[in-house]
């Protein structure tokens, strides 16, 4: 037993001397888990799993470490405790970092949230950061341990669960407040009494902006791979003509506009997506699409928009969308006097 608990010190010190290199491993399997999803292969999954297990080691901590006292007579430093929950934060975000950076649209503004990702994973990566400035303030500290859960949940319910997107953005926020508040217990030891209430409030204020402002988040599960509008549609082959960005008014009352999108998702992820049409930032139409996945290139879905306002001079865009209101991506395109 005295080995055992040699090789936890030692691996513990070892990790201590390079910080840098669970950062880079997680990125890799974030990276590997977004390319191997699309084809359900197990290890995804495996890696989901984990991530998964280890929020739930993090919850249980004081009893087994407990336990693991009085049956084996091993007492693990909180020295060792607290390096073992920054590399579950680094795990978790730089897992989940790659599945946000391919589906951002960077000039809308979901860009904030994923901006957030990389920030957080940088301030889990630098220990002056990490251990003398955020882990000094409670509430900060349990904000970004909430936020780690939120942000690697969103990426693991679709692939071990096929949730939808808007299933798995509910079940995530559900399942961050109910989870994180034993931990904000732990946190908040010989504090202020108002602090756990306090935090607890602010966690469900956090909660109901995202709820409110889903468009913020990118949808971890999907990704648009190409997006048309075109006067024609080859029905047999299941592709648009050619690209259109700039029309005038007679033509598209004349033709109306096909809009083709692929969108990418893991196999056996059925979703409701919608095509929305905006003229001058206004919503003028909202057309109900379902796709599947397991196609590589992504399932091709398209809506035939005939009905246009008479006065349909001005801005236009077409935003894909999921149910809940998450972006999935958009194009853009004139019509002219």
């Amino acid at each position: 037993m005295n080995e055992f608990k040699n090789l936890i010190i030692k691996l513990f010190y070892f990790m201590k001397k390079k910080p840098g290199l669970l950062a880079v491993l997680a990125f890799c399997s974030g990276v590997a888990s977004y390319v191997l999803v699309e084809r359900k292969e197990s290890l995804a999954q495996l890696m989901a799993i984990f991530l998964l297990l280890s929020w739930l080691w993090l919850l249980i901590d004081n009893w087994a470490r407990d336990r693991l006292e009085r049956r084996f007579g091993v007492t693990l430093s909180p020295n060792i405790m607290r390096f073992a929950l920054q590399m579950v934060h680094q795990e978790s975000l730089f897992f989940a970092l790659p599945f946000f950076l391919a589906v951002t649209q960077w000039d809308h503004p979901q860009a904030i949230f994923t901006s957030l990702i990389v920030f957080c994973a940088f301030i889990s990566l630098v220990d002056p950061l990490y251990y003398k400035k955020l882990a000094l303030n409670r509430t900060l500290f349990s904000i970004f341990h909430s936020f780690a859960l939120f942000v690697v949940l969103l990426v693991t319910l679709p692939v071990l669960f096929h949730l939808t997107t808007s299933q798995s953005l509910s079940t995530a926020l559900l399942v961050t407040i109910v989870v994180t508040i034993p931990s904000i217990g732990i946190f908040m030891a010989n504090g202020h009494w108002w602090r756990f209430p306090f935090i607890i409030s602010l966690l469900c204020i956090l909660s109901l902006v995202v709820w409110m402002l889903p468009s913020f988040i990118p949808p971890a599960a999907l990704r648009l791979t190409a997006i048309t509008l075109s006067h024609e549609l080859d029905l047999e082959q299941k592709k648009p003509g050619d690209s259109i960005k700039e029309l005038d008014a007679a033509a598209l009352h004349r033709l109306g506009l096909y809009s083709w999108t692929a969108v990418k998702a893991p196999r056996g992820l059925n979703e409701k997506i919608y095509h929305v049409w905006l003229h001058n930032q206004k919503e003028v139409d909202r057309i109900i699409l379902n796709i599947s996945g397991g196609r590589s290139e992504g399932y091709r879905a398209w809506t035939h928009k005939m009905n246009f306002p008479s006065n349909a001079e001005g801005s236009w865009q077409v935003k894909v969308e999921t149910e809940s209101g998450q972006l999935i991506g958009l194009t853009r395109f004139t019509v002219l006097p």
